[in-house]
């Protein structure tokens, strides 16, 4: 009894310095004094931390859990639409205090769609081939609004292929995060630190209105993963991974990388190398041994033959898996960080070591594999 009345005070105070912060005198006052990204953020982390256990408790009385089989890796049913809780905070943060424009309309519209999408599939069951539709549709809606890839010749190939690539982009990434999920906290703290990447790159190119969405989102995943994190009591689901590799690969489009150097249209790749290399390393593996012969099947695809396996099979614990694939994205945002502000010389040599850090991880993803994966 005494732990329930400290567990109500405790989270009816956290519920009532939110709505303090709501209020709109606060509101203008904190926002006026430079600081509106600190704000936005509390904001964000609050009402995820408060609508997460909400969420979870929805789950639990409709029956939406992740069921243990042989391919997953908790031994209990775990309730999932955490991602809900994050994309509620995340649109409540900047839908109150940020200004409109068409790229924030196009990426709000295209993750609410990725969203719903994923609610649906984590309630009833989607194809791969009704997913995938839905993806390329979301991708076409940020296009729309001007969010995509702008980098070849202003004539009517270039334009097709920028369209071309940019659904390649979004609908890789999407996937990639989703299939990176597989493991408590692993893919909220990748995006985490993916976003605080693209935030610190948006301070040093003072592109303020990236970095308030990137901080939006840091905070709906940081008050989320205080629950995902081992041992997890809600999983993102299907809803959660979907939109928050949406929103990944659309803000990638968003950043301005190269200002006139090639060489740094690579910085949202390292940013996000772990998802990325990831995906391209099991597909490769896949398609070798004929267990995947089209995009159907490879979106429909699940094994135990990612990364966070193959650490697994080296001996790691769960969470020494997970700490480690943190740290490996750490090193690849950091340096894609620092080669935001790189001379060409500097540049090649970061570019460089992100190639080493990939042949690292794909050594120890070999090693995995000889230590007897058991899909293998």
């Amino acid at each position: 009894m005494k732990i329930l009345k400290l567990k109500i005070i405790y989270y009816s105070s956290i519920t009532l310095l939110a709505i303090f912060l709501l209020l709109p005198a606060v509101k203008a006052s904190l926002l006026f004094s430079r600081r509106e990204w600190l704000y936005i953020f509390a904001i964000a982390l609050l009402l995820s931390y408060l609508l997460t256990p909400l969420v979870r408790m929805v789950a639990l009385r409709v029956g939406v859990l992740d069921y243990p089989d042989e391919r997953k890796i908790h031994t209990k049913p775990v309730p999932l639409l955490g991602g809900v809780a994050v994309c509620i905070a995340f649109l409540v943060a900047v839908l109150r205090n940020l200004h409109f424009s068409d790229p924030l309309i196009g990426i709000i519209l295209g993750g609410t769609i990725m969203l719903i999408m994923g609610v649906v599939d984590d309630v009833r069951g989607l194809s791969a081939g009704v997913r995938l539709t839905v993806q390329i549709l979301a991708t076409f809606v940020i296009i729309k609004y001007g969010v995509m890839l702008t980098f070849m010749p202003n004539v009517l190939w270039g334009r097709v292929a920028e369209i071309v690539l940019t659904i390649i982009w979004v609908v890789g990434i999407t996937n990639a995060l989703n299939f990176i999920d597989g493991m408590d906290g692993l893919a909220t703290g990748l995006g985490i630190i993916c976003f605080l990447s693209f935030f610190i790159i948006a301070l040093q190119t003072n592109q303020s209105y990236l970095g308030l969405l990137t901080i939006a989102l840091i905070g709906s995943c940081l008050g989320f993963l205080r629950y995902n994190f081992k041992p997890a009591k809600v999983f993102l689901g299907d809803a959660g991974s979907n939109f928050m590799g949406f929103t990944l690969a659309g803000l990638a489009i968003m950043g301005e990388w190269a200002e006139g150097n090639v060489v740094k249209l690579s910085i949202p790749i390292l940013v996000l190398g772990v998802p990325i290399f990831d995906i391209i390393y099991t597909t490769a593996a896949r398609i070798k041994k004929g267990e995947v012969s089209n995009f159907k099947e490879w979106i429909k695809y699940t094994g135990r033959d990612h990364f966070h396996h193959r650490l697994l099979s080296l001996g790691l614990t769960e969470r020494q898996t997970v700490l480690f694939i943190y740290a490996v994205s750490l090193c690849l945002g950091m340096s894609g960080v620092v080669l935001m502000g790189a001379p060409p010389m500097d540049a090649l040599l970061l570019l460089g070591q992100g190639i080493i850090i990939f042949a690292i991880v794909a050594i120890l993803m070999l090693l995995g594999k000889r230590k007897g994966d058991s899909y293998y």
